[in-house]
């Protein structure tokens, strides 16, 4: 049963509208007023949950972190490191992954405007960013990788990279053949799979 309270809730829509809007958009396309509007509430609404729409993105990238990995729990919760590795990778290297912008990971929507935001918003982000990394170099510790932090921050630099690099990509079938790439040259690196 959800023991939210009403204005919790309403505060709740707003943030997970706003993330939709920022993961497919950026930070630059949100407006509040076309923001309440998505949501079926006034203008005014807006500020019985937020001081500024500057709060509004410090709230809704902290909520993108959350989202996300809220929905990779599963991967998580493999019991056999080698296959969450290989299901993390596949995963964040996939076509539904490229194409599902509006609850994709945040990273590759907000790396572009990150140091044109605010210092909190920036805190926010790092904070998001290094949860991620931790969580990778434990997984590769104990996968018994040496040096797991730096092989950490280098694999999640590619799989962002060639994930917002795939998602700005017109065509199709080149796109599909980068993550495809970036997913086997990856699978290799950390002794996933076996080199052709």
């Amino acid at each position: 049963m959800d023991k939210q309270s009403p204005k919790a809730r309403t505060r709740q829509r707003i943030l997970e509208e706003a993330a939709r809007v920022m993961r497919e958009s950026g930070t630059e396309s949100i407006g509040v007023a076309a923001l309440m509007k998505r949501v079926g509430l006034t203008h005014g609404g807006f500020y019985a949950h937020f001081d500024s729409r500057e709060a509004l993105v410090e709230a809704v990238i902290a909520e993108m972190f959350t989202d996300s990995a809220q929905r990779m729990k599963s991967l998580w919760q493999q019991p056999d490191p080698a296959e969450r590795l290989s299901a993390l990778i596949d995963y964040y290297l996939s076509e539904t992954h490229r194409d599902c912008r509006a609850e994709g990971c945040p990273v590759p929507a907000l790396v572009s405007e990150v140091s044109h935001l605010p210092d909190e918003a920036k805190a926010i982000f790092t904070q998001g960013v290094s949860s991620m990394l931790k969580r990778l170099s434990e997984l590769l510790a104990e996968l018994g990788h040496r040096d797991a932090e730096t092989l950490a921050s280098s694999l999640l630099a590619e799989m962002v990279g060639a994930l917002a690099l795939a998602r700005a990509c017109p065509d199709k079938a080149l796109s599909a053949a980068m993550l495809a790439r970036s997913r086997q040259a990856i699978m290799q690196r950390t002794g996933r799979e076996q080199a052709a």
